[in-house]
């Protein structure tokens, strides 16, 4: 667990400087989709006994198409989430404009469900709803649950692409450099992709390295052997 520190200017520093959601969900999503769907494109090939060739053109398409795609559908998704924060923060501004008194009060009960009461809470009150900005920010928080810091669309269509296209080129390698018996060393690397990725995630959780680990590389697994069982049904 990683702690930090309490000195004043260390607060003032971080409290000023919020790091937000950070790139972490994007670069793990991208990270374990591009295993998953290379692993099924090379598990359904092999299951189906088409070439080396086959795997290795398929399996590139599929990780410059899709993880574009899921590069572009994230900057998307994420664009819109920021889009909706500015719809939601000018409806607050019209709102303080029209009707300040309603607003003023809507502040006081979120400062009060905050554990404020009597004086303290009418100062601070009356502190916030002196500064707009101040006054804007604590109606997202408190009325709709939005924090301070915005996402950024383009970082997290970035980290989704890079994240994909590294875990997705590892089943390939083996087929790439054309090894022996490659079916079994890209199931093998595509295994340990998984199990890495949850370990590596688990430094932001509270679960242990291995537990994360191993439940990351179920879940992989499971989609990769129902990808072989169906290319299987296939092979000639």
């Amino acid at each position: 667990m990683q702690d930090h520190g309490h000195s004043q200017s260390e607060v003032s520093a971080r409290i000023n400087s919020p790091p937000g959601r950070g790139v972490l969900r994007d670069v793990v999503y991208g990270g374990i989709d591009g295993s998953v769907t290379t692993f099924a494109i090379v598990a359904g090939v092999a299951g189906a006994g088409l070439s080396p060739f086959v795997i290795v053109a398929l399996g590139l398409a599929n990780v410059l198409a899709d993880g574009f795609s899921m590069a572009a559908g994230n900057y998307s998704g994420t664009k819109a989430e920021l889009d909706n924060i500015r719809r939601l923060r000018a409806i607050e501004e019209r709102h303080i404009t029209l009707y300040p008194d309603g607003e003023r009060l809507e502040a006081r009960e979120i400062l009060a469900q905050k554990g404020l009461q009597g004086r303290v809470l009418d100062e601070a009150t009356e502190a916030i709803t002196a500064n707009r900005e101040n006054w804007i920010n604590l109606m997202l928080d408190g009325e709709y649950g939005l924090g301070s810091v915005d996402p950024h669309p383009m970082r997290a269509a970035v980290a989704t692409f890079a994240a994909f296209l590294v875990a997705g080129m590892i089943p390939l390698l083996p087929f790439i450099f054309g090894l022996d018996n490659a079916f079994s060393l890209s199931v093998w690397m595509t295994m340990g992709t998984f199990f890495a990725i949850g370990a590596l995630k688990s430094r932001w959780s509270l679960s242990p390295w291995w537990r994360s680990g191993i439940e990351t590389f179920l879940i992989g697994g499971a989609a990769a052997a129902i990808a072989f069982y169906v290319g299987s049904l296939f092979h000639p």
